[in-house]
């Protein structure tokens, strides 16, 4: 959500930074509609007030015998009445118009981050690991010799349909496995507390993190009205709205591993092959709360809990800035994290970390206390995947195939596996 004020201030400004991000400007349509509210609040006053007057005059003209005067402030009033409602009304009206025109426009893009119209022109900004050079062609996730038995896409076509995955056995553990090592890292090293958050959500936890009202086709809705949600971003940092947090209690720093839920809405025959898009998922997901002094420095912390986490995994990856045309909805700055996907032969998105600024917590009227005293603040919020549990899963099987159809698992993995760290040919640990 956008600060009114800030747009009164200088539009120019605000039509420039939606410019950079390919956006028509909107500030003239948003003055407008802001003009004609406060317009019609101002004149609901007036006639307030002059309701007020003439309510106090009639009880003088009724003590006087002017039947005339009194009947005639007596019509004025019911009048004026009916005229304030009217106005209160049509105030309220435009007030809602402008609510969802500003929760319809996208946040502005941090200076530093870079022009561009799409993904090519993301800007490269960290590289780490070799990637492997296999003497036999490299094969994806799904055709691996030791993977294929345990993930079984006709079944979950059977019961679900398209773009869902049934895992079993070793492969399944090992899924899990990952999720376990995420959190237990994220926790016992980065110091994130660990959340159990609920995966269904009322409109405003989705309206407050910006996902409602442009992208209810993105998500799930059931017949009641609650929200499967695309990420416990969602749950995380909703849990913050309406709040007025002491200063000395921020960052706050949050973690869960939840299902997630997107309908891919607009990726019709992209990645059908194998489980890089599903429409469910597990991810383990970072959030933080911070001052705004403190968000850009959060920001790079939480993307170095996600760039170790890979390393951590022997995962090649590269990182990149999003250019203004390719940034999500919601965020000011995105860093993406891609990881080396041999079958394949390309870098894909594993995780994405970004600060929203205030966008988020204006939505949602999250606030802290300044120590100082002074008047309340609101936060700003961030969020990145530590990492997309199913995504990992597909990298660590690609990297560690080997020519026989067996694959090496990464050392750190070993004590959630029994001290198992290979996947055998025939689909079995050892």
């Amino acid at each position: 959500m956008h600060d009114i004020k800030a747009i009164r201030e200088n539009p120019d400004a605000f039509d420039a930074a939606l410019a950079r991000r390919g956006d028509t400007p909107v500030s003239a349509q948003v003055l407008a509609l802001d003009e004609a509210r406060r317009a019609k609040i101002s004149a609901a006053e007036t006639a307030q007030a002059e309701q007020n007057k003439a309510s106090k005059l009639v009880g003088a003209a009724k003590a006087k015998g002017d039947e005339a005067e009194f009947e005639r402030l007596r019509t004025l009033v019911s009048d004026k009445k009916a005229e304030v409602t009217a106005m209160q009304a049509e105030a309220k009206d435009l007030d809602a118009q402008l609510t969802d025109m500003l929760a319809r426009i996208p946040n502005l893009p941090a200076d530093d981050a870079p022009d561009g119209a799409d993904e090519a022109d993301n800007v490269e900004v960290n590289r780490w690991g070799d990637v492997p050079a296999f003497d036999f062609k490299a094969k994806e996730h799904f055709e691996i010799a030791s993977v294929a038995a345990s993930m079984d896409f006709e079944t979950a076509a059977k019961t679900s349909g398209a773009r869902f995955v049934m895992l079993k056995g070793a492969v399944a553990r090992i899924h899990r496995a990952l999720a376990q090592f995420m959190i237990d890292t994220h926790v016992d090293e980065n110091g994130l507390t660990e959340h159990m958050t609920p995966v269904l959500v009322r409109d405003e936890a989705m309206y407050g993190t910006d996902k409602l009202p442009k992208f209810g086709d993105d998500s799930y809705q059931t017949t009641n009205g609650w929200w499967l949600i695309p990420t416990s971003e969602v749950t995380l940092t909703y849990s913050v709205a309406g709040d007025v947090l002491e200063e000395a209690a921020l960052p706050r720093r949050m973690t869960a591993h939840t299902l997630c839920f997107r309908s891919e809405a607009g990726s019709a025959g992209r990645d059908t092959s194998g489980m890089l898009r599903q429409h469910q998922f597990e991810k383990v997901e970072m959030v933080s709360v911070t001052h705004p002094d403190q968000s850009d420095d959060e920001q790079k912390r939480m993307l170095r809990c996600a760039e170790d986490m890979l390393e951590l995994l022997g995962v090649p990856y590269r990182t990149v800035i999003l250019c203004t045309g390719d940034m999500g909805f919601g965020a000011r700055r995105t860093f993406d994290i891609e990881a080396w996907l041999p079958g394949q032969n390309a870098y894909r998105e594993i995780s994405s970390v970004s600060t929203t600024g205030d966008f988020q917590a204006r939505r949602m009227n999250a606030r802290f206390k300044p120590a100082d005293g002074g008047k309340p603040q609101f936060v700003h919020t961030l969020n990145g995947s530590g990492l997309a549990v199913g995504r990992c899963l597909i990298a660590v099987l690609e990297n560690g195939q080997q020519a026989d159809g067996s694959v090496k698992l990464p050392d750190v993995l070993a004590p959630y596996l029994g001290g198992k760290i290979t996947l055998g040919v025939d689909g079995t640990l050892s």
